[in-house]
């Protein structure tokens, strides 16, 4: 059975306009995918297809008006969208443990480092204080922190932007939780930081047997850390499946554009045609695919909804012409 298990899970923003008529985002619709203990899925698309909001929807930080509208989040065996808050609480934060993309406005400039990890280990188990300072030196030095003892000291505002990094995932990890969701865990930093962070981050998989989801808008970071894929566009997964399989073999047009977008596939001659357009409007979404509006593919069939289709074990696209898309991208 797979540790996290999300099946057609819908998230919708619901609001009224200055007529007091009902307004409806449709921001996922219909989400699939599942996370085994050990593994790494990299939840990858441009900005506003929904990536966040698909971990906030599992981890039940959606705020109004922000409302799952049907589907289910399955964490080892328990039904986290029927949970009640205060259990969802106890849960997250222990269990399900959250990676945000800005360190910096995560930790509170008021306490010192080791009492925010203190605080954090108390709040989900009865700990002494003395115990709960040891967990946090441990994770200070696990995540790769010299000086365990002088950082559990700083203030926020005295570290760099690496390290404040470092201090959120060893906050993550005080609990012992056996999913660790990271969004944009390496945005403002530079190539090598980034570069010791996702080696960090993934060997910590390993080392404490866990399952990652990685959100992430950077295809070498998914490439080099992941293990399976999600291409998310305008609140659906278009396609997933294997790293590997999906990225010598990408089967849906928007992946493909996705892949030969990059800069070592342009410089080598193997980019493929572009999807450009406008992002789409979720309050208004295309009936069908909805990449058809700026899919150079498309024909009459695609304003029907897609099919999903197998193409090997696990790579699942979202598509009506995969496997009809020649080694040139054009529709066979």
């Amino acid at each position: 059975m797979s540790l996290l298990k999300v099946e057609g899970l819908s998230t919708h923003f619901i609001t009224r306009d200055i007529d007091n008529q009902r307004r409806v985002a449709r921001a996922l619709t219909d989400v699939n995918f599942a996370l085994d203990t050990g593994r790494v899925l990299g939840i990858i698309g441009e900005t506003g297809a929904g990536k966040s909001l698909t971990a906030q929807s599992i981890c039940g930080l959606l705020k109004p008006p922000a409302r799952i509208v049907g589907g289910r989040v399955t964490f080892d065996g328990q039904e986290l969208t029927s949970m009640s808050p205060d259990a969802l609480n106890r849960l997250r934060g222990s269990q399900i443990a959250l990676v945000v993309q800005n360190p910096r406005s995560s930790l509170d400039p008021l306490a010192r480092v080791g009492d925010q990890l203190v605080r954090i280990h108390q709040a989900h188990g009865r700990h002494s204080r003395a115990a709960s300072r040891k967990r946090a030196l441990d994770m200070l030095a696990a995540v790769g922190i010299p000086d365990p003892e002088g950082r559990a000291r700083a203030w926020p505002h005295e570290l760099s932007g690496g390290m404040a990094q470092r201090v959120l995932i060893a906050m993550a990890l005080m609990n012992d939780p056996r999913l660790l969701i990271a969004d944009e865990p390496t945005t403002g930093l530079d190539v090598t930081v980034q570069a010791q962070i996702l080696d960090l981050l993934r060997n910590l998989v390993q080392r404490f047997g866990m399952a990652m989801m990685i959100i992430t808008h950077d295809l070498g970071v998914v490439a080099h850390y992941c293990d399976e894929v999600a291409v998310m566009f305008a609140g659906t997964i278009v396609e997933s499946g294997p790293v590997k399989r999906i990225f010598s073999a990408p089967g849906h047009p928007y992946t493909r554009a996705l892949i030969g977008a990059t800069p070592e596939r342009r410089r080598v001659g193997q980019g493929g045609a572009q999807i450009g357009g406008e992002p789409p409007d979720l309050y208004n979404l295309p009936s069908g695919c909805p990449v058809r509006l700026r899919c150079a593919y498309a024909t009459e069939v695609c304003a029907s909804p897609p099919p999903e289709r197998v193409m090997t074990p696990g790579h699942v696209v979202r598509c009506h012409h995969a496997g009809d898309l020649d080694a040139r991208g054009s529709v066979a």
